[in-house]
């Protein structure tokens, strides 16, 4: 396997774990890769660290004040180096066969729709991207001749199973979510959850605000609406059930009664190999799956009223227009509040909620448009009337 690639946001988690198993597989002599373009943030260590392994032609960090810190790194090289918001869009552009779109937050939007419409497979680890402008991205790809490769586990796992070339055979997809650190927690208790013990998840090893979505349930409300997206189903045939083992990923239920499955250990280096060798499958170092030590799976219904966030993005998934990119603005604002410890727990979805009926009552969001900047400008908006809502919560408490 040879493979041109660029990977943005490679000083993260996703783009850490991408590099590694491009190491391996060199290692292995199984593949060999090209690297364009690399990109990171405040991590200046690890970029530079990435890109004299790597030797791309082009190495970016998000903040221009750390460019000279950069460019010292890599004095010698002959790497290219360059620095903000329109550097991230160029290392996007640069040829490649493959681009892992990895930056986290709406940070990331710009870059990925610039890489959709490269013609390149893009693997997706970005979900502002589509749950923002989801179907404009889409079609962005299709048209340019490229793909999306979702590497969320959730929707790798749909993907592998879905029968793309007969989609009217399907008649539900099944997301399934570990049920965070609080499944357990009485709703009297979630009152007093600290920040620590949000983002302290039992499975899965991840960034803060992902932790804390993971813990309100809205990462899974985010995914439901990225499914709808990817799959081309309304909510309506998008169904979560919490299965804390997290060895299932997620199903997909046929026509014709059966339910195909996606299993595996909870390691998030699978569904990247997956997206970075397609169509092929590529070996590493993975985890066995044991089943007789595991014993048993268990799966139970969503607790909504424990965990609101999950209704709220079907309503708003269900809304359309501007609704889920509205969602996605409030839960950020309201997620890291709390975790500036301005907010409680469970006035992360009040703040949602709060946003979601401001946005309707006032239009002050402009609903219409699903391309890049109009989407961008949607959730400064939405951003905005969040804040709101959440400086009346945090005088109220």
């Amino acid at each position: 396997m040879h493979r041109r690639v660029s990977i943005l946001g490679a000083t993260g988690s996703v783009g850490g774990s991408t590099l590694a198993l491009m190491d391996e597989a060199e290692r292995a002599g199984t593949a060999r890769f090209e690297v364009s373009a690399l990109t990171g943030g405040r991590n200046i260590l690890r970029l530079a660290e990435a890109a004299r392994r790597w030797r791309p032609e082009l190495a970016v960090t998000a903040w221009p004040e750390l460019k000279p810190e950069l460019e010292d790194a890599l004095s010698g090289t002959g790497i290219a180096v360059a620095a903000g918001e329109e550097a991230l869009v160029e290392a996007a552009l640069r040829p490649a066969d493959w681009i892992m779109a990895a930056i986290v937050g709406v940070a990331g939007l710009r870059s990925t729709w610039a890489a959709a419409g490269t013609g390149a497979v893009v693997g997706l680890a970005n979900k502002e991207s589509l749950v923002c402008c989801g179907p404009a991205l889409m079609e962005r790809a299709t048209r340019a001749g490229g793909r999306i490769l979702p590497v969320d586990s959730e929707h790798s796992a749909i993907y592998q199973v879905f029968p793309h070339d007969r989609p009217e055979g399907v008649r539900r997809l099944v997301l399934t979510a570990s049920g965070g650190p609080f499944r357990l927690t009485p709703l009297s208790g979630l009152a007093r959850v600290t920040p620590e013990r949000a983002v302290d998840h039992p499975n899965w090893s991840m960034g803060a605000k992902i932790s804390v979505d993971s813990a309100t349930l809205a990462n899974k409300g985010l995914e439901m609406i990225e499914a709808a997206y990817l799959f081309g189903l309304p909510e309506t045939r998008i169904d979560v059930v919490v299965h804390p083992e997290s060895i299932i990923h997620s199903l997909v239920e046929c026509v014709d009664g059966s339910t195909l499955a996606q299993m595996g250990p909870p390691d998030m280096r699978t569904p990247i190999a997956y997206a970075l060798a397609w169509p092929d499958r590529m070996a590493w170092q993975a985890p066995p799956l044991d089943l007789v030590s595991l014993g048993q799976l268990t799966f139970e219904a969503p607790d909504t009223e424990r965990f609101p966030a999950l209704d709220l993005a079907r309503q708003a998934l269900r809304a359309g227009g501007a609704a889920p990119a509205i969602f996605n603005a409030a839960n950020e604002v309201a997620a890291l509040g709390f975790l500036d410890r301005r907010l409680g727990f469970l006035n992360i979805a009040a703040v949602i909620a709060d946003t979601l009926e401001m946005a309707s009552a006032s239009g002050h969001v402009d609903p219409s448009g699903t391309a890049c900047e109009a989407a961008l400008a949607v959730d400064r908006q939405a951003r905005r009337l969040a804040r709101i809502c959440l400086d009346r919560r945090e005088k109220a408490a």
